[in-house]
């Protein structure tokens, strides 16, 4: 599979994104390698090797979770110094915009 540049613009834009027609360029070359070597994976014999789920054997250590009660904040404590608050609750800006 081939990528163009007017599939990496739609891309760029979808994500919005700006990117410049030389930027376009070079994500369209590295697009187009990395896709490269996936196509030569493809072609790579491995119908008498396992499957790994977890390549580096390490195995997770977890511990139990246990509250702290005693570095709790009540809810009054936790919104004490809030500049903004209301309901009980952290009042933020808004962060993300609608078009």
């Amino acid at each position: 599979m081939k990528l163009d540049k007017t599939l990496v613009l739609k891309i760029a834009s979808l994500a919005k994104i700006p990117i410049s027609e030389k930027e376009a360029d070079e994500l369209l070359s590295g697009f187009n390698k990395t896709l490269e070597v996936i196509d030569n994976l493809f072609s790579v014999d491995v119908k008498n090797i396992e499957p790994l789920y977890q390549t580096t054997f390490l195995e997770n250590v977890f511990r139990e979770d246990i509250v702290d009660e005693k570095s709790m904040l009540s809810q009054d404590e936790a919104l004490r110094e809030a500049k903004n608050k209301y309901n009980g609750y952290f009042v933020v800006d808004q962060v993300l915009e609608e078009d």
